[in-house]
């Protein structure tokens, strides 16, 4: 049974990405053109989940499906799109996750989304400190029951991206991800 288990920040969850990066680097390879960190241990100061998100931006999307056996090789599960139309999901690490990877096509609106939530947060801390603390009192109330947090975050995360775009497409600073 997969626990909700939210975690103050962690700065060694760079670390781990920059780890695990480094390998999906060697997988994907000249398909890669960027690798993000993103998802709530991107963001210093915020409380999470202790899963690392990442996400790689590659050239095309349909060839990710030859790297399924080499990523199960260092311990994913391939998901498919796994509800999102055009990305590549992979979760490590079973019912005690440690790892979720988002791959896109570049170009893909959904790496907007992502970048643009977690570099919003990064930037207003107020706004950080209420999601947290959301996610903290959800976790509370939800500790053996993953759709309920999810639920419960839901209208707070589509308020919050909906924000991050505007704020996201105003700004000229985007942030760029881990060279390949």
């Amino acid at each position: 049974m997969r626990r909700v288990e939210v975690c103050p920040y962690d700065k060694e969850w760079a670390q781990m990405f920059r780890e695990e990066a480094e390998k999906i680097n060697l997988i994907l390879g000249d398909e890669m053109i960027h690798i993000y960190h993103i998802g709530s241990t991107s963001i210093p100061g915020l409380s999470a989940k202790p899963i690392i998100d990442i996400m790689p931006v590659v050239i095309d999307i349909y060839k990710v499906d030859t790297f399924n056996r080499q990523m199960e090789e260092l311990g994913y599960i391939a998901k498919g799109e796994n509800g999102i139309s055009g990305r590549r999901y992979f979760q490590k690490g079973g019912d005690h996750r440690s790892h979720h990877i988002h791959i896109y096509q570049n170009g893909s609106h959904e790496i907007e989304r992502h970048l643009a939530l977690r570099d919003y947060l990064i930037t207003h801390p107020i706004d950080m400190k209420n999601y947290g603390e959301l996610k903290e009192k959800l976790a509370r109330q939800f500790p053996e029951d993953i759709e309920s947090y999810i639920k419960g975050k839901d209208l707070f995360v589509k308020k919050m991206e909906q924000k991050a775009l505007k704020w996201y497409e105003n700004n000229q600073n985007h942030s760029q991800g881990q060279q390949v």
